[in-house]
């Protein structure tokens, strides 16, 4: 009896360990996922800056030869 309460003890152990590495992991990435949002919307936010405020269509132009 005292044998299977120590193994089980040692299963639970082990258990908490990979628990926690694995909540360490998660912590990590949701920071990574958050910063590369932020990246994100300041891209977005630079292309939309450098987009002319009118856009228009190669259809709507003239050709030279006309």
């Amino acid at each position: 009896m005292d044998a299977r309460i120590n193994e089980l003890e040692v299963k639970l152990s082990f258990a908490e360990d990979l628990l926690e590495q694995l909540n360490l992991t998660v912590f990590r990435q949701q920071q990574q996922i958050e910063g590369l949002q932020r990246e994100m919307r300041v891209l977005r936010q630079q292309l939309q800056a450098s987009m002319p405020a009118e856009q228009h269509s190669l259809r709507d132009e003239i050709p030279p030869h006309y």
